[in-house]
């Protein structure tokens, strides 16, 4: 563990000034400040530091995380002066957080999905997923990183879990100041294979191994939505990692199902996540592969399939990317399309908080225009209830996704 805040002689003891005229954005409770935005700096805050800022008359605005090395130096928490911005606030926005994930728990159908969302749970730069009774956690800033010891504690009083294990290897936290960090937090670790149920789908999930946190929770729903037009249907899930919209294909009576997946990792998982769930592994086809040469060979062929997911990882990690994070969204849905028999469906996905849903539809007309496809928009998808969006976050809001009748 590393450095923990004596919370119990709590006083801020640094200010930090913002330049005139940029206090719209907190005042609407936005929860970052740009370093661009500072004035002044008040003394020698450590990175972490819990400060005061101020507006350019010198009237309190809000408390915040400082740190002098990213381009977000400031990550609001508390706009009320009178409230003490101690280890119980922090256990209470821990608290909160996990209770309101009750109800998608409730029914025994899901054992696994998020627990505390970064901003949009009041908790800038900590994620924390729950894995059956393990739960992995993601620290993004380093005012988290110095508060880990009273978030740990309160994890373990609310849900004593097996084990907590920190997935904190996201190369973000470079910009931190942070080291990336793959480690138990707790005596127990996660065994190499955790058992999960999500929808009464079962999954092995790789803790310690799996991309980010082991399990991709926020298409729960979607996975769901589009396995009920599956029955009869001839299957491609693309980006199929660990076989979440394959294995609901699958269950929900589909014809058939290709898998194609770059890592070789997740392919092997998935076809043990076939046999985990009694599926008939004959309707399977699992191709390690770059999604886009392999959707090139289909067309090649002249394969056709009557529903195609598109998952891809993230194109446009910043809005400086999208034009050329748009041209690859394109691309690949123009090559998904001329691959789909008329009428047939296309679920496609990104994941881009950069790219929102107007401009995504407008690459979708664009890669129907290429492929010379008519379109229609008939369902649209969005991130769970787990992945809630803050009001004054919008940048909470970075899943979606169209159902597509293509023809």
């Amino acid at each position: 563990m590393k450095k923990v805040y004596n919370f119990l002689t709590f006083a801020p003891m640094f200010e930090v000034i913002l330049k005139k005229g940029k206090e719209k954005a907190v005042l609407q409770r936005h929860p970052w400040v740009f370093s661009g935005a500072i004035e002044k700096v008040k003394g020698k805050p450590a990175n972490g530091d819990i400060v005061r800022l101020l507006n350019a008359k010198g009237d309190f605005m809000a408390y915040g995380f400082y740190n002098d090395q990213s381009r977000v130096a400031l990550r609001l928490l508390e706009w009320d002066e009178h409230v003490i911005v101690d280890d119980n606030w922090f256990r209470n926005k821990v608290a909160v957080a996990v209770a309101g994930r009750a109800d998608i728990l409730a029914d025994g159908t899901t054992n696994t999905c998020r627990l505390i969302f970064s901003e949009s749970d009041y908790l800038p730069g900590l994620i924390v997923d729950k894995y059956a009774d393990h739960l992995a956690v993601q620290v993004l800033t380093s005012g988290i990183e110095n508060l880990m010891p009273v978030i740990i504690d309160e994890l373990q009083r609310l849900l004593n879990p097996e084990s907590i294990f920190d997935k904190s290897d996201a190369s973000s936290r470079e910009h931190e100041g942070l080291e990336t960090v793959n480690t138990a937090l707790t005596l127990t670790s996660p065994p190499e294979n955790v058992e999960v149920r999500e929808n009464n789908v079962i999954y092995n999930i790789n803790i310690a191994e799996g991309q980010k946190s082991g399990f991709y929770c926020d298409q729960r729903d979607n996975r769901k939505i589009l396995a009920s037009y599956t029955k009869d249907k001839k299957v491609l899930d693309c980006f199929s990692y660990t076989g979440g919209f394959t294995l609901n294909s699958l269950q929900h009576g589909a014809a058939s199902v290709t898998s194609v997946d770059s890592s070789a990792l997740a392919i092997e998982t998935l076809k043990e996540n076939i046999k985990l769930n009694k599926l008939d592994a004959a309707k399977h086809i699992a191709i390690q592969s770059d999604v886009n040469k392999q959707l090139r060979v289909f067309r090649d062929q002249d394969e056709k399939f009557d529903i195609i997911v598109l998952d891809p990882p993230k194109y446009a990690p910043s809005r400086s990317s999208l034009d050329r994070a748009s041209r690859a969204y394109k691309d690949l849905n123009r090559l998904a399309m001329l691959l789909l028999n008329s009428g047939g469906l296309l679920a496609t996905y990104s994941c881009s908080g950069a790219m929102n849903m107007e401009t995504f539809k407008q690459v979708l007309a664009w890669a129907a225009l290429d492929a010379g496809k008519q379109v229609q928009f008939i369902y649209q998808f969005c991130q769970p209830g787990d992945h809630p969006v803050r009001a004054s976050f919008p940048e909470g809001e970075y899943l979606k996704g169209l159902l597509c009748r293509v023809s």
